[in-house]
C-alpha cells in the first residue's frame, strides 16, 4: 500500500520536508489532498473522527496502512529507516532526530517572521509587527541557526559532505529545503550571508543535482512558494542590512 501524506493543497509548507523523503527514495506515495475526489475533506475526516484512535492534530500526517503518524520530525524518524535515509547506527538516528527538531524549531521562526502576533490574522493585520520581527530574524536568528548546521556539517567526523553520519540522510534533504525557503522568502538578507556558510550550501547544490530531486524539483509535483505557505516572500520584509 502507498504511503499517504496529507497536507494542504497547493502549498509546499511543512509537508514538503515528507515529499523530499518521499521523492528522493522513490517510494510509492499519494499525496493525498490532490486527489481528485478525496481532497481536503479526505484529510479532515481523519483529523475530525469520533472512531479513529489516533487523530491527528494537524498535519503534516502520513499514514502507513494502519499507523497515522503527526508532525514532521515524527514522521521523518519513522520513514527515515525504512528509505534508507537514516544512519544505520541508532545513536545517530538520535542526532538525526535532533538536528531535524531544530530546523523545526527554525521553521517555526520563519513562519512567525510575517505571523508575529495572531496566526488567525492575515498579513496585513500585523505588518508593522512582521517588519520588527523579519528585521531581528534577519539580523539574529538566520545566522545563528545557518552557523550552527554550518559548524554541526564541517565538524561531522565523517566528513562534510552530510550533516550526520557517512551518507544522505532526511535531515540534509530538509537543509535543503530550509535554503530553499529562505532564497525565496529573503533573497536579499541571504545573497549578503552566503559567503558565511560555504559548506551549508554546497551541500544545498549537491542535493539539488541528485537525479531523483532533480527530476521532482523539474516536475509538476514540486508546488511553487507562495504567499499562502511558511516561507513568504514580502519586499518589505528583506533587508541587506
Amino acid at each position: 500500500m502507498a504511503y499517504e501524506l496529507y497536507y494542504w493543497d497547493g502549498l509546499q509548507g511543512r509537508g514538503e520536508f515528507v515529499r523530499l523523503a518521499l521523492e528522493e527514495s522513490g517510494a510509492d506515495y499519494v499525496d493525498v489532498t490532490r486527489e481528485p475526489g478525496r481532497g481536503t475533506d479526505a484529510m479532515f475526516a481523519l483529523m475530525k473522527s469520533e472512531s479513529e484512535p489516533h487523530i491527528p492534530f494537524a498535519p503534516p500526517f502520513l499514514r502507513d496502512n494502519e499507523l497515522i503518524i503527526p508532525h514532521v520530525a515524527n514522521i521523518l524518524f519513522y520513514l527515515g529507516p525504512k528509505l534508507g535515509l537514516a544512519p544505520e547506527d541508532e545513536g545517530l538516528r538520535h542526532v538525526a532526530n535532533g538536528l531535524q527538531l531544530t530546523i523545526t524549531d527554525f521553521v517555526a521562526e520563519v513562519h512567525d517572521t510575517h505571523h508575529p502576533i495572531d496566526t488567525s490574522l492575515y498579513y496585513e493585520d500585523q505588518k508593522p509587527e512582521a517588519k520588527a520581527r523579519s528585521a531581528a530574524f534577519i539580523r539574529d536568528r538566520i545566522p545563528k541557526f545557518l552557523g550552527y548546521f554550518e559548524r554541526v556539517l564541517r565538524q561531522n567526523p565523517s566528513g562534510p559532505q552530510h550533516i550526520v553520519g557517512n551518507g544522505l540522510t532526511y535531515v540534509d534533504l530538509s537543509l535543503f529545503q530550509v535554503i530553499e525557503g529562505l532564497t525565496y522568502a529573503f533573497p536579499k538578507a541571504m545573497a549578503k550571508r552566503k559567503g558565511e556558510y560555504p559548506t551549508l550550501l554546497a551541500l544545498h547544490d549537491r542535493v539539488a543535482k541528485r537525479p531523483n530531486i532533480a527530476r521532482y524539483l523539474a516536475s509538476p509535483r514540486r508546488l511553487a512558494f507562495n504567499e499562502d505557505g511558511i516561507f513568504r516572500h514580502y519586499p518589505e520584509l528583506d533587508s541587506a542590512e
